[in-house]
Order: C-alpha cells, then sequence, then structure tokens
C-alpha cells in the first residue's frame, strides 16, 4: 500500500479530493467526487498487467460517490459476478481465464477444450438432457469459477481437459472437488478429454470416484456406461 494506492487509501486524511474520470486518454468525462466505502474499502485479487501481460496481486478499491447516485456498472467482470451460484448458457463462453491473461498455450488448450464440451453438449441436448454451466463465486471471492457443463438430468458435473496428461487429469481432478462444494455432494463428476485416459490415470479418477468421458465414432463413451446415455 504506497504511492497512488496510499493516495487514495490516506486521501481524506491528507485534506485532499478523489475524483473519478470516465476514460484514460483522449476525451474523458468526470463522474464525481468519491470516497472510500467504509464497511471494506479495499480488497486484494489477480489481474494482469496492462496490456495483457503476466497475472500479478492488486488492490482494488471500493469507492462510492459523495454527489450523484451511485450508477450500474459497466465492467464485463461485475456482470459476471451477479449471484452466488447461478445458471449461465453454455455458448456462453466464460471461463476464469477471461479474467485473467491466458498464454497462448492457454488458450490452445482451452479453444480445445471448448470444442469438447460444445460437442458433448449437442450430443447430450439430441439426448433430452438439460445442460448448462455453473457460475459459482465463492464468499469473499472477486472471480467467479464455471464448471464446464452441469447436466441437470443425469446429476453430474463434468470438466473438460484439452489433453489425457497426468497435470491435465490432476489439475481437473481438484476443480470438480472445488465445483462439488457448491452442489450437492453426491452429484456424480466427470471429466471430458479427448480420448481414453491411460490405466494408472483411469486408476486415479476411479479412487476419486470421478468418470472419463472420451469421444467416439458414434458420440461420446464413458467409464461407467461404455457408451454415453
Amino acid at each position: 500500500m504506497k504511492s497512488g494506492n496510499a493516495a487514495i487509501l490516506n486521501h481524506g486524511a491528507d485534506g485532499r479530493a478523489l475524483r473519478v474520470f470516465m476514460g484514460a486518454r483522449g476525451t474523458v468525462m468526470y463522474e464525481d467526487e468519491f470516497e472510500l466505502a467504509d464497511d471494506q474499502p479495499w480488497y486484494t485479487t489477480d489481474a494482469p498487467e496492462t496490456g495483457d501481460g503476466p497475472v500479478r496481486k492488486v488492490i482494488v478499491f471500493r469507492l462510492r460517490p459523495k454527489t450523484i447516485a451511485p450508477r450500474p456498472s459497466r465492467s464485463r467482470l461485475d456482470v459476471a459476478l451477479n449471484g452466488a451460484v447461478t445458471q449461465v448458457p453454455i455458448e456462453q463462453q466464460w471461463t476464469e481465464k477471461v479474467f485473467i491473461a491466458p498464454s497462448h498455450e492457454e488458450r490452445e488448450a482451452e479453444r480445445r477444450e471448448q470444442k469438447l464440451v460444445s460437442a458433448l453438449e449437442a450430443h447430450l441436448t439430441r439426448k433430452g438432457h438439460d445442460v448448462f454451466r455453473l457460475k459459482i463465486l465463492p464468499e469473499g471471492e472477486a472471480k467467479p469459477i464455471f464448471c464446464d457443463l452441469r447436466d441437470a438430468t443425469a446429476d453430474s458435473l463434468v470438466e473438460a481437459k484439452g489433453s489425457v496428461s497426468r497435470e491435465a487429469i490432476r489439475m481437473a481432478i481438484g476443480q470438480l472437488a472445488d465445483y462439488r462444494r457448491f452442489v450437492d455432494k453426491q452429484t456424480a463428476a466427470a471429466i471430458l478429454v479427448p480420448e481414453r485416459p491411460r490405466a494408472d490415470l483411469l486408476a486415479l479418477l476411479e479412487s476419486q470416484g470421478i468418470e472419463a468421458i472420451w469421444p467416439a465414432r458414434d458420440g461420446f463413451e464413458d467409464t461407467a456406461n461404455g457408451g454415453l446415455s
């Protein structure tokens, strides 16, 4: 809490006005004089450097105007943060990476995952399943998390990975454990991958009560039913 952050935090004690403008360059619009919110004036979260640089810890201040009524947020992030656990369409491709700056490799992996999810969504929809995604905002967090697919008909959560590497499988196990805290803990869980995982990884998934799903000639196969119903 130094430099510009300290100036914001201590502006009242220093006898300074905190004036907010909309815009960063060119023509900007004066909003109002602001003050710090009393209940929680600031918090920390993760955000990328300017220009999609590396992700770092940042301080976010909560401000309120002094002479005008607060206006609805124009931030894409704030739109996503409404509600603790809500349903969002699968085609609305929100992921945790929307709120950070992923590397080129992560973008490629995410594109592969999105193709898998879209194909599984179409497959399940044809079979009459009710599928969507869950947007979850854990208490005290500034960024939401998103499951890749929630099958309400089969009562299951699905996390997609673009490879069957051990690292990808282990990450998906942790993500599914996180999601399960916000739904019925008896909800089934599965990992969607581009091909059948090797034997030891299937054993790892079985030890955690998690199924594997992968594309097949006639749709998808899984470790529970052989052919995905």
